[in-house]
């Protein structure tokens, strides 16, 4: 048996076509559906139903990709140990983050990474907390930085944490709305009299304000959604909307004015997340270490 026997394997089951699967794999459709058989007679047992449209796992072929999968993560992950190397003289790091990070951290702490470590190739993907999990789960990623609860806990139990400092999320408009208050509050009941533009409702950050205008029971009077910070902003800075962001979000755009809702949004926990029991490279372990140093710098309130 061979390592591409595995590769083909899981790259038919994913696909669900033998065509798409050689496509992918820059092979030819013969070429693949020969090694296919010739992992099943290895194995002495039918891998694939390929009896239909679609191309399905035989229920033997199901329980065999479940260690496929596992084994072709471990081998990456020796991959990756081969090649680390400590004086950090080249690398690269894959990280995911929820986009809110992106508007007053990512900054900061690039220029800081990219400064000590300049043969670190960084790539930085934008995506949903749940998408961070899962992504770290199959190795995809090496690092993410994304929420934990009240207990630390992540959504996955794959996942360990590390907390880096709390966000706190506050009411904000533009500087020339309408509504002007001598006093920068405003109570949720009052709140109920104007309207919201929010993120949509994949982003953590929505999801956090759902759930605490459900504990005060009421509806949040949303008039827009979007699924971008920057639409967002811009809407709410040359509009007449209300938005719920991050604090730091003022301070890193004209035209925004914070206000104090009344109760105040619980605050959130950030942390630096990764899979239970993964590899940890240096390029990893450097970053870790900025990352922290970058928090204290920074002014963001420790976790």
């Amino acid at each position: 048996m061979l390592l591409r026997h595995l590769r083909y394997l899981l790259a038919v089951a994913e696909h669900g076509n033998f065509t798409r699967a050689a496509d992918a794999l820059h092979v030819s459709q013969p070429t693949l559906s020969q090694q296919i058989r010739q992992l099943e007679e290895l194995l002495q047992v039918q891998l694939l139903d390929r009896s239909g449209r679609m191309v399905r796992l035989t229920d033997a072929g199901s329980t065999y990709l479940h260690y496929v999968r596992n084994a072709l993560r471990e081998l990456e992950a020796g991959r990756r140990a081969i090649q680390d190397i400590q004086d950090l003289s080249r690398g690269e790091l894959r990280i995911g983050l929820t986009p809110n990070f992106t508007h007053y951290l990512v900054g900061p702490l690039m220029e800081r990474f990219n400064e000590h470590y300049p043969h670190i190739a960084i790539q930085l993907l934008e995506m949903t907390q749940d998408g961070i999990e899962a992504a770290l789960a199959e190795d995809k990623l090496e690092l993410g930085i994304a929420f934990v609860d009240a207990q630390g806990h992540t959504r996955s139990a794959e996942i360990a944490s590390r907390p880096l400092f709390t966000e706190k999320l506050s009411l904000i408009t533009g500087t020339a709305h309408r509504a002007k208050p001598k006093k920068l509050k405003l109570s949720i009941d009052n709140l109920q009299g104007e309207a919201l533009a929010l993120l949509t409702g994949d982003f953590a950050t929505r999801q956090h304000i759902d759930r605490f205008f459900k504990v005060q029971g009421v509806a949040p009077p949303v008039a827009m959604e979007a699924n971008s910070i920057n639409a967002i902003v811009e809407i709410v800075r040359h509009g007449k909307l209300f938005t719920i962001l991050p604090d730091y979000t003022v301070s890193m755009y004209e035209g925004l004015r914070p206000l104090q809702l009344e109760p105040a949004l619980p605050p959130r926990t950030v942390a630096l997340l990764r899979r239970k029991g993964a590899y940890v490279s240096a390029a990893a372990r450097a970053f870790e270490t900025l990352l922290i140093e970058t928090v204290k710098d920074y002014p963001l309130a420790a976790a």
